[in-house]
């Protein structure tokens, strides 16, 4: 830990403090005004979550949250079956996997043969939720609270949402072993192919459980995108890309220590919205 040098950095609206390598090249930094924290070289991952947790402490306090309004539309009482609180990381997935269906021995042809199989990229999918899901499972010790597969209308889901202290976080997984990424602005391309707009879509994604948790609890909930990349050789995020956080999987542990944006009632009011399936219908 010794070796970073932590450097405060105020420029266009942002406050942050970066915690540099001898060379100058950043391995992290932290936003001084919300007290998130982003890695940027995952082998100092832990030096770099806890020198800026540290010069944080004091920095950063809890934003003031506008009063519960009143007409906020109620939820009906949970029931087992509208519980999402019991999915599991690629339930949404599970369904497609298995109507696809080929067999080992059509998998093992055409691996040999180099041709895709019907449903691999089901089966990648839910691979990669499922890597994700335990490493973000992990954070529930910090008094995080997750949720899995969220479904939304139009025959699409919610990959993960975490909730706690550090604020809410939408999160996104992408399985792409043995590729190399990178991640701009607008797009991704993977192995330096046709741009792919997962970028503009987790912003939306995030925009879209804003609404969901804004309509019933009554105060402004930040929610923060979060793309993760399972599996990948390399990734590279351009330095202008400040909208939506970009980890590997084992990455995502750096959310963890986030303190100072909701307290702990308003963890389990968001909470106990997220998990209701009604809140999601209109989403």
């Amino acid at each position: 830990m010794d070796e970073l040098e932590i450097v405060h950095w105020k420029r266009y609206g942002h406050d942050r403090l970066y915690a540099n390598l001898p060379d100058g090249t950043a391995a992290g930094w932290a936003d001084c005004k919300t007290g998130s924290i982003t890695v940027l070289r995952a082998e100092y991952r832990d030096s770099v979550t806890v020198i800026l947790t540290q010069r944080l402490s004091g920095i950063v306090s809890a934003p003031a949250f506008a009063p519960a309004q009143p007409g906020r539309p109620p939820l009906p009482p949970l029931t087992p079956a509208d519980d999402l609180a019991s999915n599991t990381p690629g339930d949404a997935l599970r369904p497609q996997v298995a109507a696809a269906g080929a067999s080992a021995f059509a998998r093992v042809v055409a691996w040999l043969l180099r041709r895709p199989v019907e449903g691999d990229s089901w089966r990648k999918g839910l691979v990669g939720e499922r890597q994700v899901g335990a490493e973000l499972d992990r954070l529930r010790r910090h008094g995080w609270r997750v949720l899995h597969s969220i479904p939304l209308p139009r025959d699409v889901d919610l990959d993960h949402l975490l909730i706690g202290p550090g604020g809410v976080f939408s999160v996104n997984t992408k399985n792409h072993p043995g590729k190399a990424v990178w991640v701009g602005d607008d797009a991704v391309k993977v192995n330096y192919g046709p741009p792919e707009p997962y970028v503009r879509r987790s912003r939306a994604e995030a925009q879209r459980v804003q609404r969901v948790l804004e309509r019933y609890c009554g105060f402004a909930v930040p929610v923060e995108p979060v793309l993760v990349f399972v599996g990948v050789t390399d990734l590279k995020v351009v330095a202008t890309q400040l909208m939506v956080r970009v980890y590997r999987e084992r990455e995502v542990s750096a959310l963890g220590p986030l303190t100072g944006v909701l307290t702990a009632d308003q963890v389990e009011q968001l909470y106990s919205i997220a998990r209701h399936r009604q809140a999601w219908r209109a989403a």
